[in-house]
């Protein structure tokens, strides 16, 4: 299958399949990049012959014979679940949009997020303002909170990526973020406690509001915006990363796992309005289950949802308060693992997943990090 992610549009190493799951490591580091990866095609609707089997919420339609779907391809594996369930394809007329849709797609379509970027650009987003680093509170969380401006020193050092063709995002700002998020989430965030406790570093709660929004809170804005931007490039290019963002554990009325901001929902939303996209996929390949855009498209029947993950660690703690069963009931497809799963057998239980994805992926979370080890 054709790489496409090599494009001449500012990468300059040669063809490989890195983009078409997470971006490499810098040397001496286990912990792979978190990212957003769109492979953007035209693709017919998904077939209705469903095989049966499968775990997750009872079927709903999935998305509208009346809009194309946008579908990205997956570009290195080629086996099939036999758990995917094929949704039905709806082909009913849109009810009148309430009220707060209405609101909701004046303030997306009034947004400044969606750039014009020069062919000149590579679709690759990324800006130094994404690293956080705060009086050493960073170490204080094994998420390593730097490690985006690690990852594209290290493609411009060895020549992958030249620094001058990234794309620089906007900040999501507070309207923005209304497209998704609750008046009174986002007026929570001004309690250095609440932030604390979304970040899991006890001590933040102690910082002035105003210092914890400038070091913390804009870096996870700016990483939404470049969300945001990366399905408009990915629509544009064929093919889009945005180095940072990812924060799957944030719905629209709660934070947590170091997740502020639902940058994912809001990518979504976006998309359907301004893109023109009637259906969406997601994949989530981060060690953890993805709770927070779990609980924001439990009723959407334009969005499904594949997630892999190990079912013994947040939000699933055998023990303790994390246990969200609730968003779990939400997973359309969902392959179950346990600590300590290989290598190879990881990748045996995603070419399961994905063998029937290949010519329907519509959009894909690809936040991974599981130790390749």
């Amino acid at each position: 299958m054709q790489n496409t992610c090599t494009r001449n549009q500012g990468w300059t190493g040669p063809p490989r399949k890195w983009c078409s799951t997470s971006a490499p490591n810098p040397p001496g580091t286990a912990t792979a990049v978190p990212l957003f990866l769109f492979r953007v095609t035209r693709a017919p609707e998904l077939r209705q012959d469903s095989p049966a089997g499968g775990a997750g919420r009872t079927p709903r339609p999935f998305g509208s014979s009346s809009t194309p779907h946008l579908a990205t391809r997956a570009l290195s594996y080629s086996a099939s679940p036999s758990c995917w369930r094929r949704m039905a394809s709806s082909s009913s007329s849109p009810a009148p949009a309430p009220a707060g849709e209405s609101l909701r797609q004046k303030r997306i379509l009034s947004s400044k997020l969606y750039l014009d970027v020069p062919s000149s650009k590579a679709p690759v987003v990324y800006s130094p303002a994404y690293d956080i680093s705060f009086l050493g509170f960073e170490k204080l969380h094994p998420f390593e909170s730097a490690k985006w401006g690690r990852i594209c020193r290290y493609l411009t050092r060895e020549g992958h990526l030249e620094k001058k063709k990234l794309v620089e995002p906007l900040e999501a700002c507070k309207e923005d973020l209304l497209v998704v998020h609750t008046e009174k989430y986002l007026n929570s965030l001004k309690s250095s406690y609440r932030v604390a406790s979304i970040v899991e570093v006890p001590p933040v709660s102690l910082v002035p509001n105003w210092i914890v929004h400038k070091k913390l809170l804009y870096p996870f804005r700016k990483q939404v915006g470049g969300s945001i931007l990366s399905a408009k490039l990915a629509l544009e290019r064929g093919w889009s990363i945005n180095v940072g963002g990812g924060f799957h554990h944030c719905s629209a009325e709660e934070g947590g796992g170091f997740c502020a901001y639902a940058d994912i929902s809001l990518c979504i939303q976006f998309a359907f309005v301004r893109l023109n996209i009637s259906s969406v996929l997601i994949i989530d390949l981060d060690a953890h289950q993805g709770n927070g855009h779990e609980k924001d498209f439990a009723n959407d029947g334009r969005v499904y949802i594949l997630d892999m993950y190990n079912a013994g660690i947040y939000p699933f703690l055998y023990f303790g308060p994390f246990q969200d069963f609730t968003a779990k009931q939400y997973i359309d497809q969902k392959v179950e693992l346990v600590s300590g799963t290989k290598t190879d057998e990881y990748l045996e239980q995603l070419d399961n997943a994905l063998e029937f994805l290949l010519e329907h992926i519509v959009c894909r979370y690809a936040k991974v990090d599981f130790s390749p080890s």
